[in-house]
C-alpha cells in the first residue's frame, strides 16, 4: 500500500490503474514525482477474487446495485462493451492474450501522418513485453485440437499459431519466490491452466499489473487509492488542478460517499475509453473544460468484432483447460480467430447465449432467429441450457482489422452514462459471415451446436472487449482531442493516456499497444526540475530521444 497522503497534494494524479494508467504512474514516480493513483474499483488478493461468474457481488462491477466485481458490462446504442474494474484495472479480467497489430495499422490515415509509429513504439514494445512477462503459451488444449481442424476445413491451417501470454506458468501449482524482479518482487505461482484468467486468477499465476507496474510503482511511494471514483477536475487560478472523487456505489450512499479532495500540477486521464470519455464530456457540459475539443468522443472504433462458439452435447470433454486464450488462426489476413474459455462451473455468461444466426440481407435478424428457433425447438432448447456450460463450450472471439466508426454521446442530458451514435465511416459489423462459419465447423467437430449471442440475435448488436478511440491523438485541434504526446489541447496540464488516445481499430487485442503507447508518452516527460523539451502544447510534431 502507498503512504499517507502528504497533506493531499501531488505533482501528478492519475485517474485509473489500468494499462495507461499503471505505466504512468510508475514511470512518473521514477522521474521524481509524487503520484497519487485514484481507481473507482477495489483493490483483491487472490483469494477474494470470485471463484465464479455466479459470484455476482464480487464478479460484476454494478456500484448502484451494490456489485463492486471486476467486470463491467456496458450496453451502447450499437454495441455491448465488457471492461474492468479494480486495482490492475482490465488486467484482472482480461484474458492474459498480448499481441502487436498488423503492420498495416501504422499506415492508417487517422494517424500515419502524424509519426513513424512502427520506429517510434519498436522500443516501447519490447519494454512491455518484459515487463508483463511474455511468453508462448505452452500448453495444448482439447479447444486448440478443434481450432485447428476448424483452421484445416478453413484451408489456414498453416496460421495457426499459440497466443503470446501475460503469465507465470513454472511448476503448476508451486509457489516460488519473485522471478522477474531479482526475487524481490511478490511470490509467484505456477499456472494449473484451470481457465480462470476472466473470472480473476486465485492461483497468482497471471502477470495483472498490481504484480508490476502498480506492485513497483508503490514501492517508489506512490500512493494508490482504491474505490476512489472520480467526478471533478476544476483548475486552479494557480494553474493546479483540484480533483474530487467519492466512493463508488447506490443513490442513497453517495452522499456519504465523498472523498478528500487532492490537489495536482498534472492529472492524467487513463479510466479506460468508457471513464475517460464520459468524465471530460460531463466536463465540458458543466463548463469545467472550457477549451476542451469538440472532437471528444468521436473517432471511437472496435475492433469488428463477433462472439460465437460451439457447444458439445455431452461432457466426455472438458474444453475448460488451459488459459483463457491458447491459439489463434488467420481465416483471411484481415481476420483473426480466437479460442477462449471460462473455468469449471462460471456458467452465468452462457445466460447470453443462443441458436447463431446470419445477418445481412433485408430480412430482420430477429425474423431470421424466431423462425429458426420455431423450425428446430430441439435444438433451441439446448442452446439456452447452462448445465456445465463452460467444460462443454468453446468459445469463438472473431476480430477484424476492418474500419468502422462511433461516436460517444451522453445518454442523458446530465450524467456520464454513454451511449452511441453512427461516426465516421460504417459502424461495428453486427455480423461476420467468417466467424458464423466458424461456429457451424467447430460445433460440427465436436458434435454441437453453434451458438452465437442474445445481443446480435435480438438487437443485432454485436459484443467488445476492445473499444477504442474518443480521445484520438491528433497533428493538431481540429483532428484530435490530444497530441503525439498525450496532453490534451486546450487544458494545460490535462493528459489522456489509455485506449480513448487510440484513433484506429487494431484488429487485435490491444493491451500490449495500450502499454506500449503509454511507455512512450512516459518516456517523453521531462524528470522532476529539469526543462520540459517537448513541442510546446500546438506546436508542430518532432520525435524526441526519451528522458531518462
Amino acid at each position: 500500500m502507498g503512504g499517507a497522503h502528504d497533506g493531499r497534494d501531488y505533482d501528478v494524479v492519475v485517474v485509473g490503474s489500468g494499462f495507461g494508467g499503471a505505466v504512468s504512474a510508475l514511470r512518473l514516480a521514477e522521474k521524481g514525482y509524487r503520484v497519487a493513483v485514484l481507481e473507482a474499483g477495489r483493490r483483491w488478493r487472490d483469494d477474494e477474487l470470485p471463484r465464479s461468474t455466479w459470484d455476482a457481488r464480487r464478479f460484476l462491477w454494478m456500484p448502484r446495485l451494490g456489485l463492486r466485481g471486476i467486470q463491467r458490462l456496458s450496453l451502447l446504442r450499437h454495441a455491448l462493451v465488457l471492461s474492468g474494474a479494480g486495482v490492475g484495472g482490465g488486467s484482472l479480467v482480461y484474458a492474459n492474450t498480448l499481441y502487436e497489430p498488423d503492420p498495416a495499422v501504422w499506415d492508417d490515415p487517422g494517424w500515419a501522418a502524424i509519426a513513424d509509429w512502427r520506429a517510434e513504439l519498436a522500443p516501447h514494445y519490447a519494454t512491455a513485453r518484459r515487463m508483463l512477462g511474455v511468453v508462448d503459451n505452452p500448453l495444448r488444449t482439447p479447444a486448440d485440437a478443434v481450432l485447428a481442424r476448424v483452421a484445416e476445413r478453413m484451408g489456414v491451417a498453416h496460421t495457426v499459431h499459440p497466443t503470446p501470454v501475460g503469465v507465470w506458468f513454472g511448476e503448476p501449482g508451486v509457489t516460488v519466490p519473485d522471478p522477474y524482479f531479482g526475487g524481490d518482487g511478490p511470490p509467484r505461482t505456477g499456472c494449473t491452466g484451470c481457465g480462470g484468467c476472466m473470472v480473476g486468477c486465485r492461483v497468482g499465476a497471471k502477470n495483472s499489473l498490481d504484480r508490476n507496474y502498480l506492485f513497483l510503482a508503490e514501492r517508489l511511494g506512490v500512493d494508490v487509492l482504491p474505490e476512489h471514483e472520480v467526478v471533478d477536475l476544476e483548475r486552479r487560478p494557480d494553474g493546479r488542478w483540484t480533483v474530487r472523487s467519492r466512493r463508488p456505489g447506490p443513490p442513497w450512499e453517495l452522499r456519504r460517499a465523498e472523498r478528500p479532495t487532492l490537489t495536482a500540477g498534472d492529472v492524467v486521464l487513463a479510466a479506460g475509453v468508457l471513464g475517460t470519455v464520459g468524465l471530460l464530456l460531463d466536463l465540458r457540459r458543466r463548463g469545467r473544460l472550457p477549451g476542451l475539443s469538440p472532437l471528444v468522443g468521436a473517432r471511437v472504433r472496435t475492433n469488428s468484432e463477433a462472439i460465437v462458439g460451439a457447444m458439445a452435447r455431452d461432457r466426455r470433454v472438458d474444453y475448460s483447460r488451459g488459459v483463457a486464450i491458447t491459439s489463434s488462426f488467420h481465416p483471411a489476413p484481415d481476420t483473426h480467430v480466437e479460442p477462449v474459455r471460462y473455468p469449471p462451473g462460471s456458467n452465468a455468461l452462457g445466460l447470453l447465449a443462443t441458436l447463431v444466426v446470419d445477418g445481412g440481407g433485408r430480412v430482420p435478424r430477429q425474423v431470421r432467429f424466431a423462425a429458426r428457433a420455431l423450425r428446430h425447438p430441439v435444438t433451441f432448447a439446448r442452446s439456452l441450457s447452462v448445465w456445465h456450460w463452460s467444460e462443454r463450450t468453446v468459445v469463438l472471439l472473431v476480430m477484424q482489422h476492418v474500419d468502422n466508426g462511433l461516436r460517444l454521446v451522453p445518454r442523458r442530458r446530465r450524467g456520464r452514462r454513454l451511449t452511441s451514435r453512427a461516426g465516421d465511416g460504417r459502424t461495428p459489423p453486427t455480423y461476420l459471415p467468417a466467424a458464423n462459419e466458424a461456429a457451424r465447423l467447430a460445433a460440427e467437430e465436436m458434435d454441437g451446436i453453434p451458438l452465437g449471442s442474445v445481443f446480435e440475435a435480438l438487437l443485432d448488436v454485436p459484443t467488445t472487449a476492445h473499444v477504442l478511440g474518443g480521445c484520438p491523438i491528433g497533428a493538431d485541434p481540429s483532428t484530435g482531442v490530444i497530441d503525439a504526446w498525450h496532453r490534451v489541447y486546450g487544458c494545460d496540464g490535462l493528459h489522456v493516456v489509455d485506449g480513448s488516445a487510440v484513433p484506429v481499430n487494431l484488429g487485435a487485442n490491444p493491451s500490449l499497444t495500450i502499454t506500449a503507447m503509454a511507455e512512450r508518452a512516459m518516456a517523453a516527460w521531462p524528470r522532476r526540475g529539469e526543462p520540459d523539451r517537448r513541442p510546446a502544447l500546438g506546436q508542430p510534431y518532432r520525435p524526441l530521444e526519451p528522458a531518462a
